[in-house]
């Protein structure tokens, strides 16, 4: 499910609701200052007291890269839905302390529809966010200065996912509605070319209750040798080799979970052989292997998200950086699980949950140096921060979570 938009009248889809918007927070800004020199005349950025520090290494999103301790506020970018009731206005810049875990509001860069996903250049330069609507397509925007670079259309509809592949030549995007998975390319300014691939998922059929394929997330191997797309629809994980000279897809494998299962996200463990599988459909989550020199990944017996009765929607799953320990966000629940992780990335063992202080946790995300996880709670407008400690893998909140409208994915610099 991804939660995002419905059609053009601006409804929820069945199984992509977020419930009433009423309880998400609005934010008050001072009036916006003129924009950047040679910025594109529909981009403000609206501050709300002071400009954001300077940018510091990360990743997109869903890859924790441990880094040296920093000191200082440091960069937060928040995604939203902006055609939403109580929806935000743009991307939401923040700062956050990386010792106390609190979150200051900066401002908001406008101009860009439904930023529902984010996702950072690996020279840091460039941010890129998906464009969830019937008509897909994803952003860059220049970081020095805020200047967007330009959108370009996915060939899908309603893109819910997207990643920088490790070259920094191509990005990789996932439509939810259509059930397709596109390449744009990069150029060295950050800026994006015509998309050179989009493949739609026709094969398998949908799974129960399932309509038609909905890829749900495009991601790079820890190797680099192939890119695989997750579909909720189709119950399977696509394997693909990218051509890096052309920018196009060639399938070379399936994975395939129970019928039924919905699988939403996938983690690689570090060490770069076992993979974690968020299934939303079944509430389960599973152990994958997988074959490097083929790119074959095979999905092991789905196992428990600690939720408890009642509805829930397993979100995202990250591992720490060192692979002991591993957190799946559940919606409905509104926990965090905690997994210990074993075998050198074969097994996972649940230790517990914790109150995720939020309700509907769409998206969780490290800080770089990964003593802090960060929680976008999408139905109440809030992000929550913890403390990680690196020995337990114990969660402690960090105070009040912060409050921004319809909160749906968190990326700390």
């Amino acid at each position: 499910m991804g939660s995002g938009t419905g059609a053009a009248g601006g409804g929820w889809s069945r199984r992509r609701l977020v419930g009433a918007l009423a309880g998400a927070a609005a934010v008050t800004a001072l009036p916006a200052p003129a924009p950047p020199k040679n910025a594109a005349a529909h981009t403000t950025t609206t501050p709300d007291r002071a400009a954001p520090a300077a940018e510091r290494p990360s990743a997109e999103p869903s890859v924790p890269h441990p880094a040296k301790k920093t000191s200082g506020p440091q960069p937060l970018y928040l995604g939203t839905y902006t055609t939403v009731e109580g929806g935000g206005t743009g991307v939401r810049l923040a700062t956050y302390d990386p010792t106390s875990g609190r979150i200051t509001g900066t401002g908001t860069l406008t101009g860009i529809v439904n930023p529902s996903y984010l996702a950072l250049h690996p020279d840091r330069r460039t941010l890129y966010t998906v464009n969830e609507h019937d008509d897909g397509a994803v952003t860059a925007v220049r970081l020095a200065d805020r200047k967007i670079l330009g959108a370009r259309s996915t060939g899908g509809a309603g893109p819910c996912h997207l990643s920088v592949h490790p070259s920094g030549r191509w990005l990789l995007s996932a439509n939810y509605t259509s059930g397709s998975v596109a390449v744009h390319p990069i150029d060295k300014s950050g800026a994006l070319g015509e998309r050179t691939d989009v493949v739609t998922h026709s094969a398998p059929a949908p799974g129960p209750g399932q309509q038609g394929p909905h890829a749900h997330q495009f991601i790079t191997s820890p190797d680099g040798g192939h890119v695989l797309a997750v579909d909720l629809g189709t119950d399977t994980v696509y394997t693909y080799r990218l051509d890096e000279r052309r920018g196009t897809l060639t399938e070379v494998g399936q994975a395939h979970t129970r019928p039924g299962a919905g699988p939403r996200h996938l983690t690689f463990h570090p060490g770069g052989r076992h993979a974690y599988l968020a299934n939303e459909v079944d509430n389960t989550v599973a152990v994958c292997t997988y074959e490097v020199t083929t790119g074959r990944l095979t999905v092991g017996e789905p196992q428990s998200t600690g939720s408890g009765p009642g509805t829930n929607y397993p979100a995202q799953i990250l591992v720490t950086a060192n692979g002991s320990y591993a957190y799946l966000a559940n919606r409905g629940d509104n926990s965090l699980a905690r997994y210990a992780v074993e075998a050198d990335g074969a097994r996972l063992r649940l230790l517990g949950t914790v109150p995720v202080s939020g309700d509907f946790p769409r998206q969780i995300a490290f800080s770089p140096d990964g003593t802090l996880l960060f929680a976008a709670n999408q139905k109440s407008g809030t992000v929550s921060v913890f403390h990680v400690d690196g020995k337990s893998g114990d969660l402690r909140l960090a105070g009040e979570p912060f409050a921004s409208p319809v909160a749906v994915c968190a990326l700390p610099l």
